[in-house]
């Protein structure tokens, strides 16, 4: 008799595992938050909110046990906590029970010279602030900040994708900030679109003399995501997100 051929099983792709981020709103237009273990780009005009996102992202970790470090290469942690005074977020507490780690990174000129450019002090200090409290959350704040000096985007493309597979090896759910450029990209470098899994843009524009904040989800590798320009609002207990198509 002829052998019936096997039926083959359709290729099924594993859907991208996810980090709750615990901000409002947020994990609904994601179906379930950041890509985990994986790097999210979160990029805006000053003022937009990144940082903010960052540090919420952190404060709601120690809900879901997860640790998390925040490496600033711009303000000092005095500065950080003087940004969120208005706001109901217990970060110093959180600090001091050892559930966030605030590091602010000093480059010298000398480190961010393209000739001699090397990320292995700052990932040395990343490692040793990350073990020390066994973090499963890091933010990077800001990007442009520790490739300022970088030109060539051949170095640059080398330096960041080692960067994220660090991360990834390191198995943390990380955001890196960065602002937009010209000619519509999304960093002053334009090479974050073929590297991040993930990428966030925020917005704050005015009309008619009110500040309208969006949220956008731009591009989530390996998984559906809403596509609109969601409302935000920041209020005293951080950012919450509205899941609706139009306001």
């Amino acid at each position: 008799m002829p052998k019936t051929p096997k039926k083959t099983e359709p290729l099924t792709q594993k859907p991208t595992p996810k980090c709750l981020t615990g901000i409002k709103g947020f994990d609904l237009i994601t179906e379930g938050g950041l890509p985990k273990n994986r790097t999210t780009l979160i990029s805006g005009g000053a003022g937009t909110g990144k940082t903010l996102f960052g540090i919420d992202f952190l404060i709601k970790g120690a809900d879901y046990k997860e640790p998390g470090v925040f490496l600033s290469f711009e303000e000092t942690e005095e500065e950080i906590y003087n940004d969120l005074a208005s706001l109901n977020l217990d970060l110093r507490g959180l600090v001091s029970q050892k559930k966030i780690l605030l590091e602010h990174v000093i480059l010298e000129r000398k480190d961010i010279q393209e000739s001699d450019f090397n990320l292995e002090g700052i990932l040395i200090r990343l490692e040793h602030a990350i073990d020390s409290i066994g973090a499963k959350r890091v933010v990077l704040d800001s990007i442009e900040s520790l490739f300022a000096g970088i030109t060539d985007t051949g170095v640059l493309r080398i330096e960041l994708k080692r960067l994220f597979r660090w991360l990834k090896e390191k198995q943390v759910t990380a955001i890196i900030t960065g602002e937009p450029g010209p000619g519509g990209s999304l960093t002053r470098h334009g090479l974050e679109q073929y590297i991040t899994d993930c990428i966030i843009f925020l917005d704050n524009r005015v009309s008619e003399q009110m500040s309208i904040r969006r949220i956008r989800v731009i591009k989530y590798r390996g998984s559906n995501h809403g596509t609109n320009e969601y409302p935000f609002v920041i209020d005293k207990s951080g950012l919450s997100v509205i899941p609706i198509t139009s306001a």
